[in-house]
């Protein structure tokens, strides 16, 4: 702290540097600082060394941490309080006692008369303080006033730091109206958070419609009791769903200009095979998207009566790739779950039923497993459930509308950063989403440890950002290009945070916070724990029988 600065803040405190130390109860009363200088976003304080180490001995831990970077510290302005967030500190050169921090404005509440506590908080600066202002420690009923719930509904996920008891909670509305994006590297608890979110979503919409693609099969422990499991052994997934483009990422294994040659023979056979519907007849004009029953028999007998046709210098290479292709799907038992023979019937209805749950019958969320989907088909598998997504709603436009939300785990699979790009159906489909998905009612949710990777605009379009640690530099950079300005001093700490703690900013919270996620009970969780390689290694006796029965199920897989 300057010279002039000690001075003005002595002066004003009422406290001399020799005076007695402040007592325990004198801590929140007493001022810490004074503001040095003044900006949009944020502000320079001074602060005094030992009246930060006088608060350390508060009872209340807020005061007890104030002036700590990731803190709450307030400013009088006129006769209301303006709350900011500490950024970082550093040893003011001039002056033995002095510590120079920047911090970022929250916003502000008027003063209670006779206690001068906080209340009527609001996000946002309406009038700035001038240099010179008193800087005081943020106490813990401070803060219950302004994290206290606005009277929207919501949903309590754990406590704020650095409180024990304030709890921190998620506005429904507001986080799920403008989509979220969940982060934080392997390890940090994000697929049990994850759970616990959706967890007390159901608990508070018990008729809702979620959609969860899981890729790894973690949740379907954690979902037993209140969720739909659908795998490949029950998803029963009809073939036909599939639009033209979705039926080219499946059937035709060419590239370049010989792949608009097998595009051009697919679309004429696909239009005609669905066509054969008695369905199509009664609706005029069909086109080769629209989700029409067809037989993979009558695909297959239109390609080698169109190869019959053809004269000899035309080449049956084309017809002979898809035809083979088609043969090697309906032969497979992996893709069973969707390209079997029993899937031909009209069942649009049913499936859209089962899988967004409507009705829900008690248990508002669909795990969709696809773990056991042969690989080279699992994005056209999500692409296709995304696009019915956005479709029902699109359609269900003049009805009493049903939101969904649609939660994706490991989102930077299906929709990659331009790099990684390879343009597949299910990037279109969840970019087309995030940017128009709110306006139909559908609410996307992403889930990744490696937010870098993901599409620049989906991020954006994330309205609530919940940070767990992420330790790869590219990544915490990316996230804190994607986060509002007021949320800068909270992201620092990001490499910092402990497991299953989060930094949350957006619409979906009032302020930018910091978050100790609740436990989740044990029959609640995702089984993704780390095996113990120093247990496990201890224990012998039973490989053999294990070896033969893993390969036992690996040959019969399907």
């Amino acid at each position: 702290m300057t010279d002039m600065g000690n001075h003005d803040f002595n002066r004003q405190a009422g406290a001399d540097q020799t005076a007695e130390p402040a007592s325990p109860q004198d801590n929140a009363r007493l001022p810490i600082g004074i503001v040095l200088e003044v900006s949009g976003s944020g502000s320079q304080i001074a602060l005094d060394l030992q009246r930060l180490n006088e608060c350390m001995g508060s009872d209340d831990r807020s005061v007890a941490l104030a002036g700590q970077v990731g803190s709450q510290i307030k400013i009088r302005v006129g006769n209301a309080w303006l709350l900011a967030n500490v950024r970082d500190q550093r040893k003011d050169r001039r002056a033995e006692n002095g510590i120079i921090a920047h911090i970022d404005f929250l916003g502000e509440g008027s003063e209670e008369k006779l206690t001068g506590r906080i209340h009527g908080f609001k996000r946002g600066v309406t009038r700035y303080p001038v240099p010179g202002a008193m800087v005081f420690p943020a106490t813990t009923s401070d803060l219950e006033q302004i994290y206290a719930s606005d009277g929207r509904a919501n949903i309590t996920v754990g406590t704020v730091f650095p409180t024990k008891d304030i709890r921190a909670g998620l506005y429904i509305d507001a986080m799920l109206g403008k989509h979220f994006a969940l982060l934080g590297s392997t390890g940090t608890g994000k697929s049990t958070s994850a759970a616990l979110i959706l967890h007390r979503i159901c608990q508070a919409a018990p008729d809702g419609h979620i959609v969860m693609i899981d890729p790894h099969g973690e949740y379907s422990a954690a979902f037993r009791n209140t969720g739909q499991i659908l795998d490949v052994s029950n998803l029963q997934m009809p073939y036909w769903l599939m639009n033209f483009e979705e039926h080219c990422e499946v059937l035709l294994t060419s590239d370049g200009n010989e792949r608009q040659v097998d595009m051009d023979i697919l679309a004429k056979c696909l239009l005609h095979a669905r066509s054969k519907n008695r369905l199509a007849e009664t609706m005029g004009k069909i086109t080769v998207d629209s989700p029409i029953p067809y037989l993979l028999s009558d695909l297959s007998t239109k390609l080698k009566d169109e190869m019959g046709k053809l004269d000899k210098a035309t080449s049956s290479a084309p017809y002979m790739r898809i035809s083979g292709k088609l043969e090697e799907l309906k032969a497979d038992p992996r893709y069973q779950f969707m390209f079997s023979g029993m899937l031909v019937g009209d069942t649009m209805a049913d499936f859209i039923s089962k899988v967004f749950r409507m009705p829900g019958d008690g248990k508002p969320i669909s795990i969709i497993d696809v773990s056991g989907v042969p690989s080279d088909i699992t994005s056209t598998v999500v692409a296709v459930l995304s696009r019915l997504v956005f479709d029902f709603a699109i359609w269900g436009r003049e009805e009493k509308t049903r939101p969904i939300l649609l939660v994706c785990e490991e989102a930077h699979r299906y929709v990659p950063n331009e790099k990684n790009s390879d343009g597949s159906s299910v990037a279109k489909i969840l970019s087309r989403i995030a940017k128009e998905g709110r306006k139909y009612g559908i609410s996307l949710g992403l889930i990744t440890q490696r937010p870098s990777d993901l599409a620049e605009g989906v991020l954006s379009q994330c309205g609530t950002i919940l940070s767990m640690r992420l330790n790869n530099d590219r990544d915490q950079a990316f996230v804190k290009a994607a986060m509002p300005e007021g949320a800068r001093g909270f992201l620092d700490s990001i490499p910092a945070l402990r497991n299953r703690e989060c930094i949350i900013c957006g619409e979906g919270v009032a302020i930018p916070i910091r978050v100790n996620f609740d436990t989740l009970e044990e029959h609640k969780r995702p089984a993704s724990e780390d095996p113990s390689f120093a247990e496990l290694w201890q224990q012998g006796g039973g490989e053999d029988e294990l070896v033969e029965r893993v390969v036992l199920r690996w040959r019969s897989q399907g």
